[in-house]
């Protein structure tokens, strides 16, 4: 006989709790011909594992993003330092998912890439 799974009925289904946040973001793709050019968006929410922001451009998931938070972001997950991978004053995220709000409006979820997942080929994490 199987057990019956408990449905969630809250609003809040994640892990960490995420917090209203929207700041300017500074963003590179991960790819060797775009790492050199520094792009802007904003975020909208944080959390310990992730954040949602907006970009201006398409990015396909599971692209790896360089993101470059305000101290403010960085205060208010404070574990983020501690379980995620900090390179240059920026922290690694890979995308998740991304919604098309408008012709060059993306809604945009990333996930902070943690020291213990597998390398990613090219980073080294110290």
């Amino acid at each position: 006989m199987k057990a019956k799974s408990k449905k969630f009925t809250g609003a809040e289904r994640r892990r960490f709790i995420r917090l209203s946040y929207r700041k300017p973001l500074m963003y590179k793709l991960c790819k060797r011909t775009t790492i050199c050019k520094i792009l802007e968006g904003y975020t909208r929410d944080i959390s310990n594992s992730g954040l949602r922001c907006n970009l201006n451009e398409k990015v396909a998931k599971d692209t790896v993003l360089w993101l470059k938070l305000d101290a403010g972001a960085i205060e208010l997950c404070k574990e983020i330092e501690k379980n995620s991978v900090v390179i240059q004053q920026g922290i690694l995220g890979k995308v998740v998912w991304q919604k098309k709000l408008s012709a060059s409006n993306y809604d945009t979820g990333v996930r902070f890439i943690t020291r213990e997942e597998k390398p990613i080929p090219g980073i080294v994490f110290k």
